[in-house]
Formats: structure tokens, sequence, C-alpha cells
């Protein structure tokens, strides 16, 4: 069964912003990239426990900031 959660993303302004967010969370193992659009990112995870805080940490990398919306 896969976890789905879905990410705010501050900072996101165009195309380019939308680009670099979804190669960020790309390159985080065991996560499906559902959508990204500006704002927020919605994922999936094969895990258990989707691994939140390492797509926050992938998206600081590219100068964005992320929580998890409730």
């Amino acid at each position: 069964m896969m976890a789905e959660f879905i990410l705010r993303i501050d900072g996101m302004h165009c195309g380019s912003c939308v680009r670099r967010v979804t190669q960020a969370l790309n390159s985080i193992g065991g996560v499906e990239v559902e959508e990204v659009r500006i704002g927020a990112a919605r994922l999936k995870s094969s895990d258990e426990t989707p691994p939140v805080d390492a797509a926050i940490a992938a998206l600081a990398k590219v100068g964005f900031s992320a929580r998890l919306e409730q």
C-alpha cells in the first residue's frame, strides 16, 4: 500500500521552480511524485512512514521551504 502526503512549498513562482522541485523530490528513494504545482506537491511513498523529513530537506537544498499539509 502506498502512503500519500502533500507538502506545501513556499517560494515557487514559475515553471522553472516546478522543475527544480520535481527533480529534488525525484531524487528521494521510495517516493513517487504524483503532482507538482506552484505552492504544493502530492507524493506517494512505498514506506509505511512517508519520508517527509527527507523530502523537506531535499527541497531546502534547492532553495525552497516546505511543510506537511495537515
